[in-house]
């Protein structure tokens, strides 16, 4: 056991913070760089097994050295600028869009803090985390905002109409789902009472598995997930790069190591999207592992959830297409934003409730409670227009009432125009004919009078007896 008075803070030492700070930033930094080229091998293999086929398996053991082959050839690949692109903001942008995916980590812890001795003595508790600040949650929703910027200036800056177009949607795209992703994440900053990711994790210890967040509010984890996919611009969500539309979107113009910052920016964000999901209401780095017996474990525990969100985003891009663009508008701001209130209105009640009942066990039971009366009321809506579609619709019961006849008065009203248009356009063929048939006509009658014409004014220029007498 080690002597509690020989436990010191890195944060009281400033030697201590400052290399802890540039250290966890190398590490950190490192491994996102690194996760970033296997993101990229993990989904080639994923998609390959999904569409029956192969996948990297030709440069190094199953395909593993096949980023690094990428890489190589990204960096001597032709690098260009437009002739009409605005050069320092082009040059800009993608460096817009990759740092905040890099940055955006530095606020979530990925383990308890660990004990490390040192010359002089004494043990340093060090976070494995490079910041544990108080408002940490407002820290992600501005840094995922921000790499917006960079979408948005590269399609501009390119000079390319299908660039900005790109850069555009995207804009809107981060309008519309912000706003879901910020109420969701309200949920567990309003059970905790804080802003710090950490305090967030650590009210979900106990008891494993049962005291995670998802479980108290799954409508706001599923919100949040869903918003955050479209954060990262991912399928089906990847309408600023619509290839089918935008020939390939705010990045079409760009090449070599330039295109590499946004690719890399994209799987760095969905890393860094897994991380915060599971530690807002996954439990973060507690579970499958005890990370309170041994801190390592709590890195492991994150590794594992990560790779299990990263599987589910390649899982659902093999199996969702791209949605059309009003959809994901009408989604966004019809769907996800009402559910993400909902969801909100939720925990509300919930903790006024148990706050006057003063009773942790109310707290569960009323929790328990309202999630069994919003799944009942989504099961029986889903039910509902199951019904409504496979049955046909109908006012009333009763044919004898006045409104059945009403509404069917009006439908016959504006039904009629539509029964004539069938009718013509059955009969289209007939009608055709009787058409010809006048137009024949009509061109006799004209042909006979232009004749008539002409004979009159033939017989009016000839000459007369009178005029061969004189």
């Amino acid at each position: 056991m080690i002597d509690p008075s020989l436990i010191v803070s890195c944060s009281a030492s400033t030697a201590c913070s400052l290399a802890h700070a540039i250290i966890m930033s190398v590490l950190i930094f490192a491994t996102l760089m690194g996760g970033f080229a296997y993101t990229t091998w993990l989904e080639r293999r994923l998609v390959s097994r999904f569409q029956h086929r192969v996948g990297p398996n030709r440069v190094g053991p199953a395909g593993l050295l096949q980023p690094v082959a990428d890489g190589i050839k990204l960096i001597f690949k032709e690098d260009f600028i437009p002739a009409e692109a605005d050069k320092a903001i082009y040059l800009l942008a993608p460096i817009l869009k990759a740092v905040p995916a890099l940055i955006v980590l530095a606020v979530v812890p990925l383990g308890p803090p660990i004990l490390i001795p040192w010359f002089d003595g004494l043990w340093y508790q060090v976070p494995l985390g490079i910041a544990d600040v108080n408002v940490g949650v407002l820290w992600l929703l501005a840094i995922t905002s921000i790499g917006t910027y960079g979408v948005v200036l590269a399609g501009w800056s390119s000079g390319n109409k299908y660039s900005m177009l790109g850069g555009l949607r995207s804009s809107a795209q981060m309008i519309s789902y912000e706003l879901s992703m910020g109420l969701s994440m309200l949920v567990p900053v309003m059970i905790v009472g804080s802003l710090s990711i950490a305090d967030i994790i650590n009210g979900q210890t106990a008891p494993p598995i049962v005291g995670w967040y998802l479980w108290q509010n799954p409508l706001a984890a599923a919100v949040l997930m869903i918003a955050m996919l479209a954060e990262v611009n991912r399928s089906p969500f990847d309408m600023p790069e619509a290839e089918s539309e935008l020939v390939g979107g705010y990045h079409t113009e760009y090449s070599g190591m330039k295109f590499a910052l946004f690719f890399a920016a994209e799987y760095i964000g969905m890393i860094a999207i897994s991380a915060i999901a599971a530690s807002m209401f996954f439990g973060g780095y507690h579970w499958p592992l005890p990370a309170t017996w041994a801190p390592i474990f709590g890195p492991v525990n994150m590794f594992i959830k990560i790779v299990l969100f990263l599987s589910g985003m390649v899982w659902i891009r093999a199996t969702l297409p791209r949605i059309r663009y009003d959809r994901l508008m009408a989604f966004g701001w019809k769907v996800m934003f009402p559910l993400a209130l909902l969801a909100l209105a939720w925990t509300a009640v919930v903790l006024v409730v148990a706050d006057m009942a003063e009773d942790p066990l109310v707290y569960q039971l009323v929790a328990g409670l309202v999630m069994g009366v919003v799944a009942l009321f989504l099961l029986i809506w889903t039910w509902r227009r199951s019904q409504r579609s496979a049955a046909p619709l109908d006012v009333t019961d009763s044919r004898n009432s006045v409104g059945w006849a009403i509404v069917h008065a009006i439908g016959a009203i504006v039904a009629a125009p539509f029964a004539v248009y069938d009718w013509l356009m059955a009969h289209r063929g007939g009608f055709s004919g009787l058409w010809d048939v006048t137009r024949r006509e009509e061109a006799a009658r004209r042909a006979a009078r232009a004749a008539a014409a002409a004979a009159a004014a033939a017989e009016a220029e000839a000459p007369t007896d009178t005029d061969n007498a004189e």
